[in-house]
């Protein structure tokens, strides 16, 4: 059974997030520039504003590679049992930034309905294109770092995908703010930016929430843990499974399960049957960082 190479797979993760957020500061670099320049020549503050929003996720994309470099680093003395949750409290620092984006939003949309919305100058053509060219450019962005986080089990380039999300829908408020100003309609701007700052919001405390269970030990999902129990079940000697228990550790799973044998084996058969129960699940799950294996003297149940 081939065995699972966990420094290689780290050295993966590592450069496939340092190079995923690498084009997201690069992308947003230039639509920062361009928003900018069209909220300055086309009189649009909202595009102004959005070119602000567009900058911020250069912060974001940062964080995340500092996160993920610290994640990445083999264990030592001091840390005996790696550095994964580095990336969780990456996560946990962008799931705030992306909530603070959310309540910046709603709180600009509800000061302008106070404000009113008479006097002012209505923007121009190329910042409804700069809002149109932002919409597509930070949805492909968004698509593309999720694909990369679902493929390499990383949340913080995931909260980093939502942070190109939000970008996004504040892309779609500036556009539907400035369409309603261009057609008498400025109000239009507000109610559309209220509605993504609500999205933003439960967005970002999906990513907390999700990042704190993987710092306080919280147990795997209920499949997970099902087909943990099913492959050392299915292993040659196996008798029963007395327990398990599974703990997230940042991105890395930790197992302890207790099986059953024949109590008339000899102590070396019982450790070849609970290495062969160790090879299985570390190779059917890449996500496995360790594995405690103790053997009990199975018990049969008498009736």
């Amino acid at each position: 059974m081939k065995k699972y190479d966990q420094g290689a797979a780290a050295l993966d993760f590592e450069k496939t997030a340092v190079r995923v957020s690498n084009v997201s500061i690069a992308g947003n670099a230039v639509l920062t520039a361009f928003k900018l320049f069209a909220g300055i020549f086309a009189h649009s503050g909202a595009m102004v504003s959005d070119a602000v929003h567009s900058a911020s996720d250069v912060l974001s994309s940062i964080i995340v590679i500092i996160g993920v470099k610290l994640s990445a680093k083999k264990a030592d003395v001091e840390h005996p049992y790696g550095h994964e949750r580095f990336e969780s409290v990456a996560a946990i620092v962008l799931s705030v930034i992306l909530c603070v984006t959310g309540l910046f939003i709603g709180r600009t949309a509800i000061e302008n309905m106070s404000a009113g919305f008479s006097g002012a100058q209505a923007p121009g053509t190329l910042a409804l294109v700069a809002a149109a060219v932002s919409i597509v450019t930070k949805e492909a962005m968004y698509w593309y770092t999720r694909f990369f986080a679902k493929r390499i089990s990383s949340g913080a380039l995931m909260a980093e995908a939502w942070h190109h999300r939000s970008d996004a829908l504040s892309s779609v408020g500036a556009l539907v703010g400035i369409g309603g100003a261009r057609m008498g309609y400025p109000w239009l701007d507000a109610v559309a930016s209220l509605l993504i700052c609500g999205f933003i919001i439960k967005a970002a405390y999906n990513i907390f929430v999700d990042a704190v269970e993987k710092m306080v030990d919280h147990a795997c999902a209920g499949d997970v843990q099902e087909a943990i129990r099913s492959c050392a079940a299915s292993q040659p000697g196996v008798l029963g499974i007395d327990r398990l228990s599974t703990r997230e550790f940042g991105r890395k799973i930790y197992v302890d399960i207790e099986i059953s044998a024949d109590g008339e084996l000899t102590l070396n058969e019982s450790h070849l049957i609970a290495e062969h129960v160790h090879s299985a699940i570390e190779a059917a799950f890449p996500s496995v960082k360790h594995i405690m294996v103790h053997v009990n003297p199975y018990q049969p149940v008498c009736e």
